[in-house]
């Protein structure tokens, strides 16, 4: 008889078995990763207003309560980001768009709150409140 050269069935199976569960991990994490980073998105538009309301507090000794009374545009958007919003005590809010709910847990209208806190000289930023889910959050930013 010839000596035969290859895969048999059931080594195919197992091959195909093994990358079905790979795949059936790695997908979930991948969408994961990929709400984060439209969250991200957000934190980073709102970066020259965290400077902004920054700068107010610093130079003025009061936290700003509007875009325009912190030095910053009143129309911030983005892909994701649909508005970032100077509020009461110097507050951001930062608000996704529809753009954003491509993914059911990331929905339009979600938000994260950024809150200034000065001490010693040095403004501070929580950004642990908000309807973003905590999960989709970066780790500075859970609670």
């Amino acid at each position: 008889m010839k000596n035969m050269k290859g895969f048999t069935l059931i080594e195919l199976m197992i091959v195909i078995a093994i990358l079905g569960i790979l795949l059936a991990i790695a997908i979930p994490a991948y969408s994961d990763y990929t709400v984060r980073a439209r969250v991200s998105e957000g934190l980073n538009v709102a970066t020259a207003t965290k400077t902004g309301v920054s700068e107010t507090r610093l130079s003025t000794g009061t936290f700003p309560t509007t875009n325009a009374t912190a030095g910053v545009s009143t129309t911030i958007t983005s892909t994701y980001v649909s508005g970032v919003t100077v509020g009461a005590a110097g507050t951001i809010l930062i608000v996704y768009n529809a753009a954003a709910g491509k993914i059911p847990e990331l929905q339009a209208a979600n938000s994260i709150i950024l809150v200034p806190t000065f001490t010693n000289g040095t403004v501070r930023w929580e950004c642990n409140t908000g309807s973003v889910v905590s999960k989709f959050r970066p780790a500075r930013c859970r609670p």
